[in-house]
């Protein structure tokens, strides 16, 4: 994409003059209190885009195992702690930040200049994410149109398989007798002499499951690694050309249509997994895995352990996905004075539920899985990738009509991918639109066409043979450490920079004078707790790093070092807009840090009938001046 010319931007002293337009486009409509920018139909469009982004993958394929792993239900006291004191205080705030001032995660860093890179570093690492996240919708689609067969391709081992392909345990030797000595021999021989093993001497083959080498061998064609690259997967790129499809044709009218989707990708993912865990509840085997979910009697002891609190937090903060500015973009189109606290809670607390509920119906069928197969639960139990594309499908294989409960699965997998996708896309259009209000009125359609377009080609390496790795290494990357870094300075900066009290006089404006009382919990996350767990996470993150893997696959040194400068490119934009910044404004050099620390002139409520005395002072934005982004990074946009 071009450089977009923004002079501005990055000044802290004295700014031009703009004027938007009241021209109107499909992005907003006659019954909308912001007639520049637009706002949500109704609230039910905001609530359920919102629940949508929030929930995804993650909670079907994460919470369940991390409940399995630390403790059971013993798992669910640190993740409801920390989703009190560090998901829903950063969650509030994010949702108040876009509400207040309507503007998306880069312009509403006119709250505080200095910091406005933060906003930059949360959409390039969207950026980076929403590549490769529509890569995985694609390996849903592609299982779900497989599931389209009365016989499901990964139930058997068929022509595709080799001989490690098993369902069952395969025998490779064993001590048995012969002529009264003992001797060691493999099964052949043993079965063809018509001898038997001795208890306790049996060895088995190392086998996997017809799902397993499916997956590799089909659906990803694999390759040894990343060194590897070998050719596109011409059906995988299909499926990403397809999910680019929905995407632009969700969002071509952005909220106005888009809010209209998510009352279909939303909600009907919670009418499949109720009847995933009905069916699955019904089976044999089910309590069993339910055990191993829940625990028959729950590990407290698992308490004492640094790891499960570090997994409580970490699951938190990214299953309600904050500091990757789509919680201030949606918020943004929302009216005034709309109760955003509230809309916080029951955002937070649907998304937790969620999860929990997810557990049961993946768990009920992985226990039958167990059952059949006559392995323990633990065998079974796995996460990430593993857990969607081998041991579920593996599971759903064993039920009779299998292609239907297979079909349910991977659609409900695809509305949870596409939720999440809605918002990150609605992110970089509102940034964009916040940028060039006048180019995104006439010009929107083709922008998010062009983005999705540009992003499908962007993918396209994600659906080589060697995709899976590249998935892998991005999401090891630009998904851990960049969103902590901007989480942590976001919650720093708004806090102690620009000033926690008149943070809360802000959100005031919009719910309501509150009581010392009802502040009194979010002042202590706000000040304390939240930055000083986040600043935790990310210590520890830090120290426990470990070069990616996938699987027993080793990635190459030059792989870790591409990652390392990901993650350096998703960051490096914090230091260089302060820079820009402080070089742009005006006295000395204490002067020029200090005015960049202060809200910009034009920071407050976006229309003129919602400031009030505290911000009398700010000109109508037809008339006043903007501060926007120059050239720098625009590319990104």
């Amino acid at each position: 994409m071009g450089m977009l010319s923004l002079p501005g931007f990055l000044s802290c002293g004295k700014k031009k003059d703009f004027s938007l337009t009241s021209e109107k486009d499909a992005h907003s409509s006659d019954s909308d209190e912001n007639l520049e920018r637009g706002n949500w139909s109704n609230k039910g469009d905001y609530l359920l885009s919102m629940v949508g982004y929030a929930v995804g993958l993650g909670n079907v394929w994460r919470f369940p195992y991390l409940t399995y792993q630390n403790g059971g239900g013993a798992f669910l006291i640190p993740y409801t702690l920390m989703l009190a004191l560090a998901g829903l205080p950063l969650f509030f705030m994010e949702c108040s930040l876009g509400q207040f001032a309507s503007l998306g995660p880069v312009s509403v860093w006119r709250i505080l200049p200095l910091f406005q890179g933060v906003g930059v570093t949360m959409v390039v690492i969207s950026t980076f994410v929403t590549i490769y996240y529509n890569v995985i919708i694609a390996y849903a689609l592609y299982y779900l149109f497989a599931s389209f067969q009365r016989v499901l391709p990964w139930s058997e081992c068929f022509s595709w398989a080799d001989e490690f392909c098993s369902k069952t345990k395969l025998v490779n030797d064993c001590n048995t007798t012969l002529n009264g000595e003992i001797i060691r021999a493999n099964y052949s021989f043993i079965t063809g002499n018509n001898l038997t093993c001795i208890n306790g001497t049996i060895s088995y083959k190392p086998v996997q499951f017809p799902s397993e080498q499916y997956w590799n061998k089909v659906t990803l064609q694999r390759s040894s690694g990343l060194d590897e690259t070998g050719k596109v997967v011409w059906y995988l790129a299909l499926c990403l050309l397809l999910s680019w499809m929905i995407v632009g044709a969700a969002l071509f009218k952005g909220i106005k249509s888009s809010g209209k989707v998510v009352y279909f990708t939303a909600l009907f993912p919670y009418v499949i997994l109720f009847i995933l865990l009905v069916r699955g509840a019904t089976l044999e085997g089910a309590l069993d895995g339910i055990e191993y979910y829940i625990g028959r009697q729950s590990n407290i002891t698992k308490l004492m352990e640094a790891e499960v609190w570090k997994d409580a937090a970490t699951q938190i903060f990214y299953s309600l996905s904050v500091a990757w500015g789509g919680l201030v973009a949606l918020s943004s189109y929302n009216k005034f004075h709309n109760n955003c606290y509230s809309d916080a809670i029951l955002v937070c607390v649907t998304n937790c539920v969620t999860s929990v509920f997810a557990g049961f119906a993946i768990f009920s069928i992985l226990g039958h899985m167990a059952f059949v197969s006559e392995r323990p639960v633990s065998e079974v139990v796995d996460s990430g990738f593993e857990l969607a594309f081998v041991a579920y499908p593996e599971a759903l294989s064993q039920l009779p009509v299998s292609p239907l409960w297979s079909f349910l699965f991977f659609f409900m997998l695809v509305l949870l991918g596409l939720d999440s996708q809605f918002a990150t896309i609605e992110t970089l259009t509102t940034t964009i639109q916040d940028i060039k209000p006048k180019m995104m009125k006439k010009l929107r359609i083709p922008i998010t066409l062009g983005l999705c377009t540009a992003f499908f080609l962007l993918g396209l390496v994600c659906v080589t043979q060697a995709g899976i790795y590249w998935v892998n290494l991005i999401d090891h990357f630009c998904a851990g450490w960049g969103i902590l870094i901007s989480a942590v300075l976001e919650i720093v900066g708004i806090v102690y920079i620009y000033g926690g009290r008149r943070f809360i006089e802000d959100v005031e404006m919009m719910i309501g004078k509150k009581s010392r009382l009802f502040w009194l919990w979010w002042k202590m996350c706000w000040f304390f707790i939240t930055p000083v767990l986040l600043v935790a996470i990310l210590i520890w993150s830090l120290a426990t790093f470990s070069s990616p893997t996938y699987g027993s696959v080793l990635y190459p040194a030059w792989s870790t070092a591409v990652g390392w400068c990901m993650i350096i490119f998703c960051v490096i934009w914090i230091p260089i807009v302060a820079i820009v910044k402080i070089v742009k404004a005006e006295g000395t050099l204490v002067q020029r840090i200090v005015s960049c620390c202060q809200p910009a002139a034009n920071w407050g409520p976006y229309l003129e009938s919602h400031r009030g005395e505290r911000y009398s002072h700010i000109v109508d934005h037809k008339k006043r001046k903007e501060q926007e982004i120059p050239t720098v990074s625009a590319f990104i946009y």
